[in-house]
């Protein structure tokens, strides 16, 4: 029997973010390496994102990469680009959006911000790759104007900011800290070592605030000196832990 159009949806979005550990890389990406731009091994990457699938109940084919450019270009996925894409990333473009159940978005990182948003309520959710650069660009607000314009409301998104780079270990020249705060502001910072360095996390949750958005939980935990993830200040050749948002089909 069908559901009366007056009663409300019950959506329930998911939200999953990984560390480096449970996976079938070996050497500088042990082990659960999902990202395929690396170096590693392509058999490897294929069997570590067919256990991401598994592990979170979406199928492969709807689990959408994208190639990540540090840009601040916006991507709405919809049914039709998914079998276009036929299993490849969405090009050029750091931020992913969608209205479509069962589509899972999925981020890559390895120092830079991830950012899941959601509002459950609209049935829209977005995966954001926020690296310095990006962020700097907007790529955050320009994704919540591609959320409003699917019926989205600021106040009713959720923020999740996944593990990345801190403050007290992400060190920067004097110029790179002042221009990132002359268009992010609250990211400058002072390193455990007393130095110019950018909290991006900060800077992202006081623009999310600014931009309505009321819901925001940050991961605190620094790439850099945590082992248990990816970090490519701290290791250079080295992979990517995946953030994920979706919304259940019914």
């Amino acid at each position: 029997m069908s559901r009366p159009s007056s009663e409300p949806v019950e959506r329930s979005v998911r939200k999953v973010v990984t560390d480096r550990h449970g996976g079938a890389s070996t050497g500088d990406f042990d082990s659960f390496n999902l990202a395929a731009h690396v170096g590693d091994d392509e058999a490897s990457v294929a069997a570590n994102r067919a256990r991401l699938a598994e592990l979170i109940g979406v199928p492969e084919q709807r689990m959408v990469y994208m190639e990540q450019i540090h840009s601040p270009n916006v991507t709405v996925v919809t049914a039709e680009m998914l079998d276009e894409l036929d299993g490849e990333p969405v090009e050029f473009t750091d931020s992913l959006v969608t209205a479509e159940p069962g589509v899972a978005l999925v981020v890559l990182t390895a120092d830079c911000v991830p950012v899941l948003l959601s509002d459950e309520e609209a049935g829209v959710v977005a995966a954001v790759h926020a690296g310095r650069m990006g962020a700097r660009n907007g790529v955050v607000p320009a994704t919540l104007r591609r959320m409003v314009e699917l019926g989205a409301v600021p106040a009713r998104i959720h923020a999740l900011l996944g593990a990345a780079a801190a403050g007290v270990d992400y060190e920067v020249p004097e110029h790179m800290a002042a221009d990132v705060e002359d268009r992010l502001p609250g990211s400058r910072t002072t390193t455990s070592r007393g130095t110019p360095g950018l909290d991006i996390r900060a800077g992202i949750t006081r623009q999310l605030l600014g931009e309505g958005v009321r819901s925001v939980d940050a991961d605190p935990r620094s790439t850099i000196s945590e082992e248990s993830f990816f970090s490519y200040r701290r290791e250079g050749r080295t992979g990517r832990q995946a953030s994920v948002v979706w919304i259940p089909d019914a």
